[in-house]
């Protein structure tokens, strides 16, 4: 009774709190942004471009909805008499309505990039104090998803700057999925909640397994880096309100066994799908990953539940989230470059969960389980579960009671 009144008060002040858009982003919202490929080198054809293939391709039909425009889509000043954003010329020289309706043609929906400080991460035009006046050229041009930066930012307080944001789009009457990219600086998974969708958890994402790129002054982390840099807020992602992973790298220079590691552990982590590839010269391997069905239902699955590490053996890593009708996800992730060899007796592995109260004793209930990449049925919990996993690469499993 203490703890059904505890998350009763917890619904109520969230509530009475909250500033964002209600039933927006239930699952984890799935897109393609422009940055980890293009950076500012973006342009009105490559938009349009972008938006076809997203339908071509087969991903519109896998969830990829929102197409996001990153930093550099602005001019470097904003209009002298109206102080309003103006799209780059050059870049656009029809400006961002012309394509944002085209997107919202292809039956997909439309992101754009600004920051919370006076400057973007790439010199351009930040908000800082022009908030309301962004939101409602936002709301104008009748986008649906908007990536809020960290940069320029001295003196701010990260947590008023988002919720002004916050207030100030929802102020402007357009649904709009609100991103808070402040890189987990300021913990924005304890009070973001009635803010944002979805916050980064980290800084930047490289496009390699298991490196750190340096910068000089700051550093891009690969992926198991970002896998481990923030193993225990699991407790603060759900429906409506995501750990954002970031970006990913699919498609961008890793190896087919990575690329399958990559997105298997976003689609675990419950993160947020958003693409960084060059979706016009995609292989059908990274296609193929891409557009899983099956994986892809992991990562949609409307418990919202993120994936905790149950165990860390032999360089394989052994993730779990629960999902819907007490199904599993399992995932081995094997950390080497050499194979590994796991034999995963489910009975000596019992589910108590305590974030999603998930409790399953193998030895009591049997369950059917699928290998997901292969699409073959692999036996049942009642047997040791035995399988290589490659270097740098996964094997999926989804557990289902019989």
């Amino acid at each position: 009774m203490k703890k059904l009144l505890f998350f009763i008060s917890v619904a109520i002040a969230l509530s009475a709190n909250a500033q964002k858009f209600p039933g927006l982003a239930l699952t984890p919202p799935m897109g393609w942004n422009s940055w980890n490929t293009f950076a500012t080198n973006i342009n009105e054809k490559l938009v349009m471009e972008t938006a076809d293939m997203l339908v071509s391709s087969g991903m519109k039909e896998a969830g990829y909805i929102y197409l996001v425009l990153d930093d550099g889509w602005m001019a470097m000043e904003r209009d002298s008499i109206t102080g309003n954003l103006v799209p780059d010329p050059v870049k656009f020289p029809n400006g961002i309505k012309k394509v944002v309706d085209y997107v919202h043609a292809k039956g997909l929906k439309f992101g754009l990039y600004n920051c919370a400080g006076t400057k973007t991460c790439a010199g351009y035009p930040g908000t800082r104090g022009y908030e309301y006046q962004d939101a409602r050229q936002y709301a104008a041009w009748e986008i649906d998803y908007l990536k809020y930066d960290w940069c320029s930012t001295d003196g701010i307080n990260a947590k008023e700057a988002y919720a002004t944001m916050s207030k100030a789009l929802k102020a402007a009457r357009r649904p709009i999925i609100f991103s808070l990219c402040e890189w987990g600086t300021y913990s924005p998974w304890e009070w973001a909640a009635p803010v944002g969708q979805l916050w980064r958890i980290s800084g930047d994402i490289y496009n390699c397994f298991d490196c750190i790129k340096d910068w000089g002054s700051w550093k891009s982390l690969g992926v198991t880096h970002i896998i481990d840099v923030r193993k225990n807020i699991r407790q603060y992602a759900g429906p409506g309100h995501w750990n954002d992973m970031d970006m990913m790298e699919v498609g961008h220079g890793m190896s087919v066994s990575e690329d399958r590691a990559h997105f298997t552990m976003w689609c675990m982590l419950a993160s947020p799908l958003i693409a960084g590839n060059d979706l016009r010269h995609m292989t059908k391997e990274t296609i193929s990953i891409l557009t899983d069905k099956d994986v892809i239902a992991i990562n949609q699955d409307k418990r919202g539940v993120q994936a905790y590490l149950e165990q860390q053996q032999d360089s394989v890593d052994t993730w779990i989230k629960p999902l819907v009708n007490n199904e599993l996800a399992i995932c081995f992730m094997n950390r080497s470059q050499k194979p590994v060899t796991v034999n995963y007796n489910f009975l000596q592995h019992p589910v108590n969960d305590t974030v999603s109260n998930t409790v399953i004793d193998f030895a009591k209930t049997s369950f059917s389980v699928t290998d997901v990449w292969k699409k073959v049925k692999a036996g049942n919990t009642k047997k040791i579960f035995s399988a290589v996993v490659p270097p740098h690469d996964v094997v999926l499993l989804r557990l289902k009671q019989e």
